[in-house]
């Protein structure tokens, strides 16, 4: 492999246009400026050379490089280099210290790896020139790129491992089948490297391929399917232009030749052979023919037909869809003594024929199919499917209701014998005469009972009693008129006492169990012995009702509490049947409108003012009095005593410090402020929260000071107090009490004007304050305190 070098090249001078501006310093002794005066076209102005950065050319190297040296890159150099060791070469960028090595003292750039063009093909570096005293740089930072060189060592690649493709049966030479596509990972602008092309090593002479495009096309016309269905072709991509010396690939393409319709379908006979008992019924199979297509799917369906014969109308022929065959059945019944031979001449076509195939023939065939009819011992056949009869629900037992006929079809006639079939008449009410099937009463008929009766009737040849039919026989019970109306319901009756006369109090209605033809019709009446009523009348109101009247007024439940009204109903079927139904109906007391309120002889003795409603309503607000009574009492025991004073701005409010320096979450029991203001008021001391019990310190009392004591006398009284008590809480806290006096020998403690006072403060006075304040003296009394 070659190796090429590259030496940079040096400065070059740039002439630049300076619109009135002074030039620019450079920081070494080479960067001096020469300052060149002309007048230009467009007036006279300062024109500046300077000199610029190094101007690189593009580096090469080749890929794949396996040399025993690294490869050489290029020199890096500048006109200030004075070959003495005080510039220092650095490089920057793509792979810069990685891939590229640079000498930092001479400049020499190497690759210290192999490079690979199909994983980066384009460096982009940048250079430096720094003076190694100084650490500036002596030039300004410049860039330079460094391409990778291909070479061929990169096989095409075909996109798709196999290839599958179809093309129909039949198709001409030419045709396209599928193209395949290669790749090929080399540099395609530098040199033939991924220059492909296709040829084909296995398929031939079936099929071709495009060397260029890779197109695969058909190569012999007139391919069959039903010859060959399957094709595999291995198709090879080669780099180079196709040269020797160059990489190739190969892929695997599988092709199906797909069918079309151009075969026609052929019955493999010309003459079929079927026989079918007469017996058969109709939709029964007797056979299956087939056509032969060597097609497949849609275009090898067929459609079967009877074109012509004698038996066209006795059979049909139907396709079988999954297997392709068609299937005879009997059409209509057969019967041997009329004819034993039918021909018929079935045809077979295809469904889908191709226009293009046409020529070649009609797509269809015929074939004869010859059916036998076979002669068989039949059982009796009964005139007709089924019999009705009616009959009156009052004939005599032993008459006869009707009759069933059947005859045997065979030419031999036997003799029929008939029987009911028990299992359809458990309670055996018919009976049938064997020999001549007349159906006749065994017991009484009820039609309110049974209204239909559904029998079968068996008929049985005699010489061969397994030969037997059977006939369903329905025999409808018809209606007499042997049941009288009665009342539709129980009904419940009343009449007010103060109800007037001709006042309606009651509507009657009345069922019968019998159905006439045209319907019921019922009549209402009172009993003879009762025509003379002086007390309720009937009015029938020619609709199947009746109303029951009042015929007097007022009626009295101390005299008469219930009345018996006896009403005959009548209909109008012959023979006519009527009941006697009899009405009770009781006095009640009355509102005004009429509604009724009591009909019990008990609500006579309360008094008249009061009724059971009233009652009721006085028993509820007596409960609801109550029931309030026990709630308002419970209330007032669960109320609360509510504080004597409200305000949130009460003045006897505790005044809560929160600077102090200790006692914590506890120490919330503040003074009363009070007590200040009112000390003969002031309670008794109180056990503190945050105080130890005085079983390990006893508390000490002091004696009254309330006694022509004044504020600020109080307050030193009790600092003293707490002074000299070490148990009292907080223990290191300062107790106060929000008075300050007239004057503090001590001023402010406050650290906000120290800024402005010169010295040292004297805090020596803190020492004064008693053993409370020590703590807080040794801070700021101590003359190293600062210091520390």
């Amino acid at each position: 492999m070659r190796t090429y070098s590259l030496t940079v090249l040096l400065w070059s001078c740039v002439v630049h246009t300076i619109h009135m501006m002074p030039s620019q310093k450079r920081t070494n002794k080479h960067s001096h400026s020469e300052r060149i005066t002309a007048l230009s076209e467009n007036g006279g102005k300062t024109l500046h050379r300077t000199k610029r950065g190094w101007m690189w050319n593009q580096f090469f190297l080749l890929e794949e490089y396996t040399g025993p040296d690294t490869q050489y890159v290029g020199k890096l150099h500048t006109d200030q280099d004075k070959g003495d060791g005080n510039l220092k070469y650095i490089l920057t960028g793509d792979g810069a210290g990685s891939l590229f090595i640079i000498d930092e003292n001479t400049g020499d750039i190497h690759a210290a790896k192999k490079l690979d063009r199909e994983e980066k093909s384009l460096y982009v570096l940048r250079a430096k020139a720094i003076d190694r005293k100084t650490g500036r740089q002596v030039e300004p930072e410049s860039e330079f790129i460094i391409k990778i060189h291909d070479i061929n060592d990169n096989e095409p690649k075909f996109t798709k491992d196999l290839y599958t493709a179809s093309i129909p049966e039949m198709s001409g030479v030419g045709t396209s089948v599928i193209q395949v596509t290669a790749t090929d990972a080399d540099d395609a602008n530098y040199g033939n490297s991924a220059k492909v092309v296709y040829s084909i090593l296995q398929g031939q002479p079936y099929f071709s391929v495009d060397p260029e495009t890779g197109i695969i096309k058909t190569a012999l016309p007139d391919m069959s399917r039903e010859n060959r269905e399957q094709y595999q072709v291995v198709i090879q991509a080669k780099d180079m232009g196709g040269q020797m010396g160059g990489l190739s690939g190969t892929t695997t393409v599988n092709i199906t030749l797909t069918d079309v319709n151009n075969n026609p379908p052929r019955f493999p006979q010309s003459t079929y052979h079927f026989s079918s008992h007469e017996s058969a019924p109709p939709g029964t199979p007797l056979g299956r023919i087939k056509a032969n297509d060597p097609d497949v799917g849609e275009n090898a369906e067929i459609e079967y037909s009877i074109s012509n014969g004698d038996g066209s109308d006795m059979f049909d022929i139907i396709t079988d869809k999954d297997t392709q065959e068609g299937i005879i059945t009997v059409k209509k019944h057969l019967d041997f003594e009329n004819k034993m031979l039918y021909t018929l001449r079935v045809e077979a076509t295809n469904t889908h024929p191709d226009p293009r195939f046409l020529q070649l023939g009609p797509f269809k065939d015929t074939a004869l199919v010859k059916i036998s009819v076979e002669d068989l011992d039949e059982p009796p056949v009964f005139s007709r499917p089924w019999y009705l009869i009616d009959v009156d629900e009052d004939v005599k037992e032993g008459s006869i209701i009707g009759q069933v006929v059947a005859q045997d079809p065979d030419i031999a006639k036997n003799a029929i014998k008939y029987s009911v079939d028990r299992h359809t008449d458990l309670d055996r009410i018919f009976n049938i005469y064997s020999g001549n099937g007349s159906l006749f009463i065994s017991k009484p008929l009820d039609r309110e009972e049974t209204p239909w009766h559904n029998i079968t009737v068996i008929a049985t040849e005699i010489n061969n009693p397994k030969q037997s039919s059977q006939i369903p026989v329905f025999i409808r019970i018809l209606d007499i008129n042997d049941h009288a109306p009665e009342f539709a319901k129980y009904y419940e009756t009343f009449v007010c006492e103060n109800a007037k006369a001709g006042q309606l109090i009651q509507t009657v209605s009345a069922v019968d169990k019998d159905e006439p033809p045209r319907g019921h019709k019922f009549f209402f009446e009172l009993v003879p012995e009762f025509t003379v009523q002086p007390n309720f009348s009937i009015v029938d109101n020619k609709d199947n009702t009746a109303g029951i009247m009042t015929r007097r007024n007022g009626y009295s439940r101390s005299k008469m509490s219930t009345y018996l009204l006896p009403i005959i109903i009548f209909d109008n079927d012959y023979p006519i049947q009527s009941s006697t139904g009899t009405l009770t109906i009781r006095v009640c007391a009355c509102d005004s409108r009429g509604n009724m309120q009591s009909c019990n002889a008990e609500a006579l003795l309360l008094p008249a003012g009061l009724s059971t409603g009233a009652l009721v309503a006085i028993l509820l607000c007596i409960i609801i009095l109550l029931v309030l009574i026990v709630l308002f009492t419970a209330l007032k025991r669960q109320r609360k005593k509510e504080p004597l004073i409200i305000s949130k701005d009460d003045v006897r409010d505790n005044i809560v410090t929160y600077n102090d320096e200790g006692g914590g979450e506890e120490d919330t029991q503040a003074f009363d402020i009070g007590t200040l203001r009112n000390p003969e008021a002031r309670e008794e001391s109180k056990i503190r929260r945050d105080v130890i019990p005085e079983t390990i310190f006893q508390i000490r009392r002091t004696a009254p000071l309330w006694e022509n004591i004044d504020v600020q006398d109080f307050i030193h009284r009790r600092l003293k107090e707490n002074d000299l008590d070490p148990a009292a809480p907080p223990y290191d806290s300062l107790a106060t009490y929000a008075y300050e006096g007239n004057d503090s020998i001590a001023n402010s403690l406050s650290s906000l004007e120290s800024l402005t006072t010169e010295g040292n403060q004297d805090y020596d006075y803190l020492s004064d304050w008693g053993p409370r304040f020590k703590k807080l003296a040794d801070m700021y009394g101590g003359e190293d305190s600062d210091r520390d």
